[in-house]
Order: C-alpha cells, then sequence, then structure tokens
C-alpha cells in the first residue's frame, strides 16, 4: 500500500476506536433507542443491546492495542454484520427514534454506511504495509 495512505491508518484507527466506545457506552447509558429498532423476531432486545454494546467497546479497546488491533478490526466487522438486521428494521418500518431528526431518507443512507464501517475496520486492522522504495 503506498506509505502515504498508510500514514492514515493510526488517526482513522484512533477515531473508529472512539467511535465504538462511544457507541457502546451509549448502549449501557441509553438502551432504549437501540433497544425500539432491534427486530421483533429477536429474543430479549435489551440483552441483545447490552451484548452488542459490550462487543463494541471490546473492539474499540482492542483497536488500540496492537496485537489486538486485527483480531479486533474482524470482531467489529462480524458486529457490524450482526447489528445490519437492527438497521434494516429502522429503515423499513420508519421508526423513530427521541432525539434524533425524523428524517426517513436518512435511516435508507445509514444501510450502506454499514459497508463503509465494515471496510474502515478491515483497513485500520491490515498489518502496516512494508513497502520499499
Amino acid at each position: 500500500m503506498d506509505l502515504a495512505v498508510e500514514r492514515f491508518k493510526f488517526p482513522l484507527r484512533l477515531l473508529l476506536s472512539a467511535f465504538m466506545i462511544a457507541a457502546g457506552c451509549l448502549h449501557f447509558l441509553n438502551p432504549a433507542p437501540f433497544v425500539k429498532i432491534v427486530p421483533a423476531a429477536l429474543p430479549a432486545p435489551a440483552l441483545l443491546v447490552y451484548i452488542s454494546g459490550f462487543f463494541e467497546i471490546l473492539g474499540g479497546i482492542g483497536l488500540l492495542l496492537p496485537p489486538l488491533c486485527q483480531p479486533a478490526s474482524w470482531g467489529l466487522i462480524a458486529l457490524f454484520i450482526a447489528v445490519f438486521p437492527a438497521n434494516i428494521n429502522m429503515a423499513v418500518n420508519d421508526i423513530v427514534l427521541e432525539g434524533i431528526p425524523h428524517i426517513p431518507w436518512l435511516y435508507w443512507l445509514r444501510l450502506p454506511l454499514q459497508a463503509v464501517l465494515i471496510a474502515w475496520a478491515w483497513w485500520v486492522g491490515q498489518p502496516a504495509s512494508e513497502t520499499k522504495d
């Protein structure tokens, strides 16, 4: 990989880490909005929210620790895939969340954002390239 691009990996890893830790903490501090978007077919929505929050925090911390960065990135990728049904549920059923502007097209825009998050987690978890000039 181009070393010019590689220099952005560390700050973007820190940013994703902070984002995941903050999002995970929100699952514990204010679980109601997350519970509301869990598809009805899934059991124990509150428990699923707490579990996903725990793994968001764990993944975010793992990104900060070089020996755990790559496994943490794969764990976050799995988590992004696992929570995707909740994002679909929110968009399809136009679920309104208190404190979040009700703009339905933004709910739909959130769906491809999961692919961006997956790519981001994958990229920051890759070992630094060792391009030789």
